[in-house]
């Protein structure tokens, strides 16, 4: 079981103005649920939360969620944010079972400098911002990591070029691209015209 402990209290009271309270005194409402339990209000505070999903799992982490002296194996569903301040105003937990696949978006990040691309004028631009996978709690992985160092223009990264780690099945289509390569417009007219490409152009209309 994790022992990211974050422990959360029994919230009896639900509707808005209730959970207004709670937001005001910096206590976000949410809910557990899973197979085979009933779900269960709650409150948890949000300096808790905050430092609970500091480390590199992020909101991946798994966390030992203790309510009323019990500890459920939990992981984060959802997180609804205010839509103007885009702080949590409420959070879905999932109990799950460490021996059972769960399906989350771990984060893509980018590395490295595409010369050859900017050299041509070029853009990376990452096709998405997570990547879809498989996988029992305990193996989430924190993020997927793609150098682009080698990167040349029209080249594609899909989906089946990324290397999964073991217990990770990847969900899409494996031809899904995740980085692609703009071409900007004054890349594209100096290919027409034998001149090479002006630095920081705009890229080309779709």
């Amino acid at each position: 079981m994790s022992n990211t402990k974050l422990v959360a209290q029994p919230r009896s009271i639900t509707g808005s103005p209730a959970a207004r309270r709670l937001r005001a005194a910096d206590h976000i409402p949410g809910v557990i649920y899973g197979q085979g339990m009933a779900p269960l209000s709650l409150t948890v505070e949000r300096r808790e939360l905050r430092l609970a999903l500091s480390g590199a799992a992020g909101s991946n982490t798994v966390l030992a969620l203790e309510i009323d002296g019990t500890t459920y194996p939990a992981v984060i569903k959802e997180m609804q944010r205010h839509p103007i301040k885009r702080t949590v105003s409420h959070i879905d937990f999932l109990q799950v079972n460490m021996n059972e696949e769960i399906t989350v978006h771990v984060p893509l990040h980018i590395t490295g400098e595409a010369k050859a691309v900017i050299a041509d004028g070029g853009l990376v631009d990452p096709s998405v911002d997570t990547i879809e996978v498989s996988c029992t709690p305990g193996n989430v992985p924190n993020e997927f990591v793609v150098d682009i160092s080698n990167m040349h223009s029209h080249e594609v990264i899909r989906l089946s070029d990324l290397k999964m780690p073991k217990g990770v099945t990847a969900l899409g289509d494996p031809d899904m691209p995740i980085v692609t390569v703009m071409v900007t417009a004054a890349a594209t007219a100096a290919a027409d015209s034998g001149e090479a490409p002006a630095a920081g152009a705009a890229p080309a209309a779709e």
